[in-house]
């Protein structure tokens, strides 16, 4: 894997999904929805990269991004401290407390159709993510590079450059699937 270089592993900017900051969430879910119907690649896509008026890639919406967007109180939860989120229970919360969150903050205190009917119309700069610098990754580099990449920074994917531009995108489900191939020959 030291040889192998990002770019041959990468999907392509033009094969995968994306749209516009200012596209709705409703069309974001179209695209990610189509793009999962038609994807060529062993494993469906699980976000879309977002443009700017340049024509520049500055965000993702994943599949998460979506359904956060459901619930603007979600973000209240997000920022409780100083010292970054509070997490879920992955972090050590009991169930208890996460129910307890639920109920004193009103989360979903609408019905679902009420929700999605209010995302729809939300803005994609809105809700998108924006990557930090940690998640660019050069076409050059090693497969093993991006490998740390994804692994030390706990990312899904990096976003893949040549000349400061975005051309790709690097998924750990690919590497995955590199890996997997390798131990199998």
């Amino acid at each position: 894997m030291k040889e192998k270089k990002v770019k041959e592993v990468m999907i392509a900017l033009s094969d995968y999904a994306t749209v516009s900051e200012n596209d709705t969430l409703a069309v974001a879910i179209k695209t990610l929805k189509k793009a999962r119907e038609d994807s060529k690649y062993g494993h469906k896509h699980r976000a879309v990269l977002v443009y700017d008026k340049k024509q520049q890639v500055v965000g993702k919406v994943s599949i998460r991004c979506i359904l956060q967007s459901l619930e603007p109180k979600y973000c209240q939860l997000e920022h409780q401290d100083a010292k970054g989120s509070l997490g879920a229970a992955r972090f050590g919360f009991s169930e208890h407390f996460l129910n307890s969150l639920i109920d004193n903050f009103c989360l979903w205190d609408e019905s679902l159709e009420e929700l999605v009917k209010h995302a729809a119309k939300l803005k994609i700069k809105d809700i998108m993510y924006t990557p930090s610098n940690g998640e660019y990754v050069d076409a050059d580099a090693s497969v093993a590079a991006a490998v740390h990449q994804l692994i030390l920074g706990t990312h899904q994917s990096l976003l893949v450059t040549k000349d400061k531009k975005v051309v790709g995108i690097l998924r750990l489900v690919d590497v995955f699937e590199l890996v997997s191939e390798a131990i199998g020959e």
